[in-house]
């Protein structure tokens, strides 16, 4: 076969390679960073009512194509307002530079080691504790439920925040990099069945954050003092304060062995 006739097609078609490649990696970490959360859970909406759009322009249902083409005519304003969260922190990851990422791992021994503490103090005394800890979805909307704080995450302030009987022991603490930015903050709950009755609305509100942020949730159990870590739907049960500190400080991926409970759905 006579390759030479083809010659001139090579530049044309290298260029689109590159952009179908770029373009499918784009795509790809689009949705990785999706997994997990509750836009991933609205990207398979879009994508259920763009099939149902498709099948009734084959069906010729004209009142059903004309109604699913105004929700996506005005789908990507209403988008921008649904993704906010997830919008402003997708930037603020692309804006980081490598300078500030080796200046937030070098204190987040320090941080891990705080946080571990104060479990460990919290679990020893049996009281009951929950701290959210931010990962790149933002909690902003949930500090409005609470009491905003600005404060460097220490044991000894994590202690006295769940102090029984203090006005803010009830609720979560939400923290974001080595500063705590809220205090008695009400989190959703799992929407979900879960078939440990033993767990109570800590477990279930840790269980609920984590399926709608990639945040990871510990929570200390009043009845049994025993330290749990939800993440990603997932709960891990009976932690030790050094599983804590390793977790946080990146240590270790994730857990590995143990007690795990899944949020079933009904």
């Amino acid at each position: 076969m006579n390759f030479e006739a083809y010659r001139f097609l090579i530049p044309r078609f290298w260029p689109d390679v590159v952009e179908i490649l770029l373009v499918a990696f784009v795509i790809y970490r689009f949705l990785l960073f999706l997994v997990g959360t509750r836009a991933m859970q609205i990207v398979v909406g879009v994508m259920i009512l763009s099939i149902a759009y498709f099948a009734s322009l084959l069906a010729k249902f004209t009142m059903i194509s004309a109604l699913l083409s105004y929700v996506f005519t005005f789908g990507a304003f209403a988008a921008v307002v649904v993704f906010q969260p997830e919008l402003r922190n997708a930037l603020a990851r692309l804006g980081q530079s490598r300078l500030m990422r080796r200046f937030s791992q070098s204190e987040r021994q320090s941080v891990a080691e705080e946080i571990a503490e104060a479990m460990d103090r919290l679990s020893r005394a049996g009281t009951g504790a929950i701290v959210a800890v931010e990962g790149d979805i933002g909690l902003e909307e949930f500090i409005s439920s609470g009491v905003p704080m600005e404060a460097k995450v220490s044991a000894d302030l994590l202690t006295t925040i769940f102090t029984p009987y203090s006005p803010l022991h009830d609720g979560a603490v939400l923290v974001r990099g080595d500063r705590i930015i809220g205090a008695g903050c009400v989190l959703p709950l799992t929407q979900f069945k879960v078939a440990d009755k033993s767990l109570g609305t800590r477990h279930r509100a840790a269980l609920g954050l984590s399926e709608e942020t990639d945040a990871t949730v510990f929570v200390v159990s009043e009845e049994t003092s025993t330290i749990s870590v939800a993440s990603h739907g997932l709960l891990h049960r009976h932690l030790t304060p050094q599983q804590v500190r390793d977790l946080l400080s990146g240590a270790i991926a994730h857990l590995e062995g143990g007690e795990r409970v899944t949020a079933a759905a009904s």
